[in-house]
Parts: structure tokens; sequence; C-alpha cells
């Protein structure tokens, strides 16, 4: 028998929170480690915070150095849907770069519906320039969720970034990452994201051709929505047919909010991946 699949609501299809058992804790949770690693950073002459990159308030991101001179940049692009959160919630995730010897850079960008995603695409886009230009080395790009999303733009063939940048990027990691945004048109979140059929088609990853020599890979946790499983392979199937170096992961037992995690330990394969591939 042939088993068909159908969505008929797509607001649980992309609701985390409500159906991870405890979701209730996130964003929270993240508020103390990541004051705790800036303050530390910061005490020791490491972090550099709320650095401009632009004239909109939310323009700004923080920079965490390592002891001696960086290998190179990540950039860490935070998620909530375009809509929510600030670099504030995410600064421990830097510590798995950090300590193993990289400079790491975490943005925020203007919120919708301030602002389309271009426009946020766009912004991240200024911001890893500004942060590149102060970094010698190889660029790696990571995203969670809608900065899953973001990152993956910039290594699309339309990205925002200037040639001798995305020479420079030697590693992409989309963790939970939206790649299609034509089933977000369906959320009641689009009310704000305002997203139609056609910025769908120009903001889309997955719809979009990779640029040369694109490197990246599509993580996810194991215990996600469905939706954010198939977001994940999408990309890495569509790109691996247009020529781009891909890699699907499904990390078990992780789920939308904990897949992150092991960004903030140099030994776990997810700070790996991003660091050296």
């Amino acid at each position: 028998m042939t088993n068909y699949r159908h969505v008929d609501d797509w607001n649980d299809a992309y609701a985390n929170g409500s159906n991870i058992a405890g979701g209730e804790r996130w964003p929270d949770a993240w508020v103390e480690p990541a004051r705790a690693f800036r303050e530390r950073l910061a005490g020791e002459g490491r972090a550099h915070l709320d650095q401009p990159y632009g004239e909109a308030p939310r323009n700004r991101y923080d920079l965490f150095l390592p002891e001696g001179e960086a290998a190179g940049l990540v950039v860490f692009v935070h998620g909530g849907f375009w809509l929510r959160l600030d670099k504030n919630f995410w600064s421990h995730l830097a510590a798995g770069a950090v300590e193993s010897g990289y400079a790491v850079a975490m943005p925020s960008y203007t919120l919708c519906p301030h602002i389309s995603i271009a426009g946020i695409v766009g912004e991240v886009g200024v911001a890893i320039a500004h942060a590149a230009a102060r970094t010698q080395g190889p660029v790696m790009l990571a995203g969670h969720s809608a900065g899953g999303h973001l990152v993956s733009r910039m290594v699309s063939a339309t990205s925002p970034l200037a040639p001798d940048l995305r020479a420079r990027i030697r590693n992409v990691v989309s963790i939970s990452g939206v790649h299609d945004l034509r089933p977000i048109m369906r959320t009641a979140m689009n009310g704000d994201l305002r997203i139609d059929a056609e910025e769908a088609r120009a903001q889309s990853p997955a719809l979009l051709d990779p640029m040369p020599g694109a490197r990246i890979c599509c993580w996810v946790g194991g215990n996600e929505r469905a939706e954010f499983l198939r977001q994940n392979a999408l990309l890495a199937n569509a790109w691996t047919g247009c020529g781009a170096e891909t890699a699907c992961v499904v990390e078990p037992d992780r789920h939308h909010f904990n897949v992150i995690d092991g960004l903030a330990e140099t030994g776990h394969a997810l700070t790996r991946t991003l660091l050296t591939g």
C-alpha cells in the first residue's frame, strides 16, 4: 500500500517548544551560560562586545578571541524564525571553536516585521564581512534554525558576500536550517515575516544554486519535528545535484534546542565538522 503524506497544520509542523518535553525551559536556559562565558572572556580581555557593523540598533556583533593568534574565524548566526532573540543567548556556544584556537563572531540583526528576509540576508552579509576584515585565515559559518537559512544563503550563488570573502569560506554548517521558505508562508508567523512567493523563490537556498566551491553540512537532531528533518535533507540533496560538496547528519537523541550544544565542546563532532569538515 502506498503511504501518502500531507501536512494539515503548518503551525504545528514548525512548533518546537510545545512539542518538546520541558520545551518551556528555552530560550531562558541559554541566558546564564551565555552571560558567564561573555564575562569570563571579557575579564581576560578576549571579548569585544557590541561591535557596530551598521547603523540599525541591532547591527552589532560580539567577537570572542582565543589565546594567541587566531587560526581563522567562525561566525555563528542565531535563529528565532527571523522574529526574535539576539546574539546574547548563544555566547557559550563559541567555546568549542575559541578553545580550538579560532575567533568567533556572533551578530544580531534587525528582526521582522521591521525588515524583510532579504534585508536580513544583507545585514548578515555585512556583519560577516566586518568581522572577517578583523581576522586572518579561513572563515567558517554556522547557524541555527533561521540562522541556518542565513548562513546557507551566504554560500548561494546570489550571496551578498564579496568574491574575496567567498573564497575564504572553508565550511558551512546549517543546524536545523530552514532552507525552503515556501512552507513558512503557510504559517501564522508569516503575518510578521511577510514572505511572498517572489521572496520565497529568491531567498530559499534550496531553490538557488550554490556558489562555486560551496561546502555545507546540514545537521539536525533525530528527535526534531518532521519538517526540520525534511528541510535538512532537502538542501543537502538539492545542492549535491548542483555541484556542491555536501553532508547530511542526523544526530541521535537531540531536539531542536539541544542540537546546538555540541558547539560548546572542542571534541564534539559538530565542532570538529565546523572547523575541519
